[in-house]
């Protein structure tokens, strides 16, 4: 399959004040993150709160300027190319749905001023051509015609994150990425969006970069799913490997939260906070928590092991076996003097 964005190395510090006028902390956001998107598939992105997700997919849409690292589009190296240029590629190639349509959609404008908006910055067809386009937007994402003229205050929830994805698809794009689409919404109507973007993606052949809490939601839409900790991609595995027979401990530990209704388990018990991403520890940045460290995840971050599966690939020194049961994972947790 042809890759739309490609990420090789890349890495996102941020400065941020700490105790001094003048004091600065580095801020890890985003650590030696590889990853490649390919056309027509669904990637999903979990991880805890502050691990990351958010950066990635800044990054992946041209939004956060990588501090080292490289962002291929389409084979073409985002960040080498000139700033007219830039625009035109993320315009052309990638949309971005935001987590909070309240915020993420202007008050003042209408909802035709924001859905032809991406047109008239970009310059795409004639006065007429982009009104039809919007209209055709407006039908493509179910928003009757007649809240053509209503402010974003006047649409319900719902409505409002159709009008960010409607604007999302304006330049048709081959990527869109989805950034918590659903979690300002009522839960009667995140079924609804989803459903929606499934339908889109089918419909419009779309590569989507679904991040997201709901990791059994992202299970169900996702192809590939991503596990982020601290800043680093720690595993990668199909769907429908992950919940069962994904490898890493953090991974397994994070769909116990979360296990199915017809088979409960007790979730994998992890002692002890989120470290900093100012200070992160060295080597394995899952090691305070996990029941399997030892010395050597103190003393290096391991490199990308690869599963017997296709496309499956981990970060651990002390990888669980592929078939473990969680109950059994669950029970080693609670004594770590089990033998691993």
């Amino acid at each position: 399959m042809t890759a739309l964005v490609e990420l090789a190395g890349t890495h996102v510090v941020h400065k941020a004040r700490s105790g001094g006028l003048f004091a600065r902390d580095r801020v890890y956001a985003l650590t030696g993150a590889d990853l490649t998107v390919a056309a027509g598939e669904t990637i999903g992105v979990v991880g805890e709160s502050g691990c990351g997700k958010s950066t990635l997919a800044k990054v992946l849409v041209g939004v956060q300027r990588p501090t080292s690292g490289t962002v291929s589009v389409r084979g073409r190296d985002l960040w080498a190319m000139a700033p007219a240029e830039r625009r035109a590629a993320i315009g052309s190639h990638t949309g971005m749905i935001f987590q909070d349509p309240s915020t993420a959609l202007n008050r003042r404008l209408t909802v035709r001023q924001i859905v032809r908006d991406p047109l008239d910055v970009h310059r795409r067809g004639t006065c007429a051509q982009r009104e039809e386009r919007v209209r055709e937007l407006m039908a493509l994402v179910g928003l009757p015609r007649a809240l053509a003229d209503g402010l974003p205050g006047q649409l319900s929830g719902g409505q409002r994150q159709r009008v960010a994805i409607a604007r999302a698809l304006a330049l048709d794009p081959g990527l869109v990425v989805a950034d918590e689409p659903t979690s300002a919404l009522d839960v009667s109507v995140r079924a609804q969006i989803l459903n929606l973007l499934l339908d889109l993606k089918e419909r419009l052949g779309l590569a989507l970069v679904f991040v997201s809490h709901d990791i059994q939601t992202v299970r169900r839409m996702s192809d590939r799913v991503i596990t982020m900790y601290l800043g680093r991609i720690v595993e990668e595995a199909p769907a429908d490997r992950v919940t069962d027979r994904s490898r890493h401990p953090y991974t397994r530990a994070l769909f116990s939260a979360t296990p199915g209704l017809l088979a409960p388990v007790d979730p994998i018990p992890l002692v002890g906070p989120v470290p900093s991403a100012t200070r992160p520890p060295s080597g394995c940045p899952f090691r305070t928590r996990c029941w399997k460290a030892d010395g050597a995840c103190a003393e290096s971050m391991p490199e990308f092991s690869v599963s017997y599966t296709l496309g499956h690939r981990f970060r651990c020194h002390h990888p669980v076996e592929e078939d473990q049961p969680t109950r059994e994972l669950v029970r080693q947790a609670r004594d770590p003097k089990e033998p691993v």
